[in-house]
């Protein structure tokens, strides 16, 4: 027995295993963005394009999703929110990052907002959308280097707690 790919937590035979062997269907957009990602896992393309929203079926670069599959190392799955997509949702959105190691090496952070559509009872993913990033705003001034460390010690920042950083 394994966990599942897409981090869930639970045995593969009991998460995604039933909807990529065709077994069940998901039964929600979450469901459906975790079999997605453990379809790409397994690289199996057909589960990709199956779940495809048939009108922009055609739009699917399989050659380049199938080598993107195949020549990743796939790190992990982590769902950062959910909107509608439930059982009895007609539409819904996911937003989640995979983590892989591309066909150089380099750690991807693949960041994205997924959105999907209920027809006849079958979800599907229609489209992606990148994620907004929520900007910070310092409430005060950044401490230079040379600046007395805001903690109180008498030395300059930089020979206090900008070492611990």
């Amino acid at each position: 027995m394994s966990l599942c790919p897409c981090d869930s937590g639970q045995q593969f035979s009991d998460c995604c295993a039933p909807y990529l062997k065709g077994h069940e269907s998901p039964p929600t957009a979450l469901a459906l963005i975790r079999a997605r990602y453990t379809a790409h896992t397994f690289a199996n393309i057909d589960y990709i394009q199956a779940t495809h929203h048939p009108e922009y079926r055609d739009e699917i670069d399989v050659a380049g999703t199938r080598d993107w599959a195949e020549n990743s190392e796939w790190l992990g799955l982590e769902i950062k929110s959910t909107e509608m997509g439930g059982a009895q949702d007609t539409s819904g959105k996911v937003e989640f990052v995979a983590r892989f190691n591309d066909a150089r090496g380099r750690t991807v952070n693949h960041h994205e907002l997924s959105l999907f559509e209920k027809l006849d009872g079958e979800w599907y993913f229609v489209d992606a959308q990148t994620p907004k990033v929520e900007q910070v705003r310092r409430e005060s001034p950044k401490t230079g280097r040379n600046d007395p460390c805001p903690c109180g010690s008498g030395k300059k920042f930089k020979k206090c707690c900008a070492l611990a950083a």
